[in-house]
C-alpha cells in the first residue's frame, strides 16, 4: 500500500509540474505563428531595423507586464499602471529640465512609483478594498495630477544623455531591451528564489491557507503593487526618453496592454500562478500585433478590439486549462 502510495505522490508532483511548466506555451505558440505569418504578409517585417523596432517598443510592455504580473498573482489588478506611467513621465522632464539631474530624476521616478504602490496596497490588504476599486480610483488621480502639472502640455527633454535610455544602444542592442532583459532577470530571482515569490504565489493560490500557515498575507499583498509601481516607473523613464517628451495622454490604455501579455504568458487572472518568460513573451507577442496593424496597414480603430479579443481568448485557455489540471490531479 505504500509503494502504491509513493507512486500516486510522483504521478501528483509530476503533473502539477507539467502544469507549472506549461503556461508559458499560451505565449511562445502564437508567437511562433506570427513569426512565421507576418514575413509572409510583409516581407520587410524580418528586416533588422524593424525587428530591433520591436523589441524596443516591446521594451515598455515587458516592463509594465512584470509589474502586473505579480499582482496577478496574488488574484489582483493593477488599473493605475497607465497613468502611473504619465505622471512618472512627467516628473522625470520636469525635473531633467529644471534641475538638469538625471540620477534625481531617476530616484525621484521609482520613489513617485513606489509611493504610489505603497498606497494602493495598503489600502487594498488592510481595508479589504477590491484592487478594481482601489486602483480604478488611483487611475483618475494618477492623470488628473498629470494633467494638473503639465497643464496638457507636452514637456520636452533636450537632454541628450537622458535621452539615451530610450534611443541609445550597447555593443548594439539597444539600451530599452537591456533594462527589460535584467528587470525580467530580477522578476525571475524574486519569484523562483526568493521566500517572497512562493508567498506571492501561496496567497493567489489560497490566501486563508496561507495565513494559517504562518504568511504575512497583507504584507505580501502589499508587496506586489509596490512591485507593480517601481516596474512602471522604470517603464516611465524608458518611455520618455524614447519619445524625448512627456504628456498628459501618455500610456493611455497600456494597464490592458500589460494583463494582455501577462495573461497571455500564462499568468493565471485567479491568481497562484504565472511566470516572468511567459510574460516576456506575451509582451513580445502585443509589440509585434501592434506592428503588424502598421505594416499591413491595418486601421488603428482595430488595435484596441485585438487586445480584447486576445485577452477574452487567454483568459478562457487560463480558465478551461486550470479546470483540466484539476481533475488530472484528482
Amino acid at each position: 500500500m505504500e509503494q502504491k502510495n509513493t507512486v500516486a505522490d510522483k504521478q501528483t508532483a509530476e503533473r502539477r509540474k507539467f502544469h507549472f511548466d506549461y503556461p508559458w506555451l499560451s505565449a511562445a505558440v502564437p508567437l511562433v505563428v506570427l513569426m512565421i505569418v507576418l514575413p509572409i504578409a510583409n516581407p520587410r517585417f524580418l528586416t533588422v531595423s524593424n525587428l530591433t523596432g520591436v523589441l524596443v517598443q516591446a521594451a515598455v510592455y515587458v516592463i509594465m507586464a512584470l509589474g502586473m504580473s505579480f499582482v496577478l498573482m496574488t488574484g489582483g489588478i493593477d488599473l493605475s499602471q497607465g497613468s502611473l506611467l504619465a505622471l512618472v513621465g512627467v516628473v522625470a522632464a520636469y525635473i531633467v529640465g529644471h534641475q538638469g539631474s538625471i540620477i534625481l530624476a531617476i530616484i525621484a521616478s521609482l520613489l513617485v512609483g513606489a509611493l504610489v504602490g505603497l498606497a494602493n496596497g495598503t489600502i487594498i490588504s488592510c481595508l479589504k478594498i477590491p484592487p478594481f476599486i482601489m486602483t480604478l480610483s488611483t487611475m483618475y488621480l494618477c492623470r488628473g495630477l498629470t494633467l494638473v502639472i503639465t497643464q496638457a502640455s507636452p514637456i520636452t527633454i533636450s537632454d541628450k544623455n537622458f535621452r539615451w535610455i530610450g534611443s541609445g544602444s550597447v555593443a548594439g542592442i539597444p539600451v530599452p531591451v537591456i533594462i527589460f532583459i535584467i528587470a525580467a532577470v530580477v522578476g525571475q530571482f524574486i519569484l523562483s528564489y526568493t521566500a517572497t515569490g512562493r508567498y506571492i504565489l501561496a496567497v493567489g493560490s489560497n490566501r486563508e491557507a496561507a495565513r494559517l500557515s504562518g504568511i504575512k498575507t497583507r504584507w505580501n499583498e502589499c508587496k506586489v503593487y509596490i512591485i507593480s509601481g517601481i516596474m512602471v516607473s522604470i517603464a516611465g523613464i524608458v518611455y520618455v526618453a524614447r519619445l524625448g517628451a512627456a504628456q498628459a495622454n501618455a500610456g493611455q490604455s497600456y494597464e490592458m496592454e500589460a494583463v494582455a501579455a501577462s495573461v497571455l504568458g500564462g499568468t493565471s487572472v485567479l491568481g497562484g500562478e504565472g511566470g516572468i518568460i511567459g510574460t516576456v513573451l506575451g509582451a513580445i507577442v502585443v509589440a509585434i500585433i501592434r506592428n503588424a496593424i502598421v505594416l499591413l496597414e491595418i486601421s488603428t480603430y482595430y488595435q484596441q478590439m485585438i487586445t480584447g479579443a486576445v485577452i477574452l481568448l487567454a483568459v478562457i485557455v487560463d480558465v478551461q486549462r486550470k479546470a483540466a489540471a484539476a481533475k488530472r490531479v484528482d
